[in-house]
């Protein structure tokens, strides 16, 4: 299965409304039928704008072809005619801060975040014998942790290569921030800063925002993708607090879904946290499962 997406200026925020904007597409298709479809969705999307006050900018308009990255089609040329501008197939696409690539394996993401984060690193290291401590973490949660955690949900189920090049971003901030030398051992300074790994960080925020959908805290969008499990006969996971798993065929794009991530994760969680009663109880009983669970405590 390929997925087309119409990326337009100003579209994140009403794609939802405007289901059109995502249309399934099989490879084995006829581009040109697909052209079609695609240029009557960017048509209707134009007519909504202008009806709302707001205007389509075409030049940063964008089509992204999503393809497994063994496929035939990753180097397959796709465009579509609209009003006389060709709109050709990106390798990557920029919205609210996150890249995003054809394969969704989200290593320009990866990249971006670490050049940024290493580059305020560095300012902050210079000036680190200068100020205090806590002046240090005031620093680096506005300039480092903030970007390491931004939209980090989008990177579950990435390679660990890339997990590993974000942690060694979090291991060199806490270095900073405690003066403690290269070759010492991280894991102990990690757990005196009670910073959770980043690993953990993606799950504990893919988990909160399930508890905020259970909870009707969250977007509808996100809340319709959370579904309770209701057994067909009465049994004892009735009271478990469970959710339906859904069943996904690929593991690359299946398993990374939310609703899929979401079900999966939050039924392995002690029936404690799935039964908090609020949602700060939930954060500090999630952090320490978690923190636990890093450090082997």
């Amino acid at each position: 299965m390929v997925f087309c997406f119409l990326w337009a200026f100003l579209l994140w925020f009403t794609f939802r409304t405007v289901n059109s904007t995502k249309v399934p597409v099989e490879p084995r298709q006829n581009w040109e039928d697909v052209s079609d479809k695609l240029t009557r969705c960017l048509s209707d999307i134009r007519k909504w704008m202008c009806t709302n006050l707001l205007k389509l900018n075409q030049d940063k308009t964008e089509l992204m072809v999503f393809v497994p990255r063994r496929s035939k089609f990753v180097n397959k040329n796709f465009n579509i005619n609209f009003d006389g501008n060709i709109i050709c197939d990106t390798e990557s696409v920029k919205n609210l801060g996150m890249y995003l690539d054809k394969s969704l394996t989200m290593e320009k993401q990866c990249s971006s975040v670490a050049r940024s984060c290493y580059m305020h690193l560095r300012r902050i290291g210079s000036i680190r014998p200068f100020i205090t401590e806590d002046a240090c973490k005031i620093l680096v949660n506005s300039l480092v942790t903030s970007r390491l955690d931004y939209g980090n949900a989008l990177l579950y189920g990435i390679n660990k290569q890339l997990t590993n090049k974000l942690q060694r971003i979090q291991n060199t901030t806490a270095r900073i921030i405690t003066r403690t030398r290269k070759h010492d051992h991280i894991t102990p300074v990690l757990i005196n800063l009670h910073w959770l790994p980043v690993d953990r960080r993606i799950l504990y925020k893919i988990l909160l925002n399930v508890f905020k959908c259970l909870n009707n805290l969250a977007p509808g969008y996100l809340t319709e993708l959370v579904i309770p499990y209701n057994p067909t006969r009465v049994l004892r996971s009735v009271t478990a607090n469970l959710l339906t798993v859904p069943s996904v065929r690929t593991k690359t794009y299946g398993e990374r879904r939310f609703d899929k991530a979401a079900s999966t994760l939050w039924n392995n969680l002690p029936i404690q946290l799935r039964n908090a009663k609020n949602i700060e109880c939930f954060k500090r009983l999630l952090k320490t499962h978690f923190f636990r669970q890093a450090y082997d405590l």
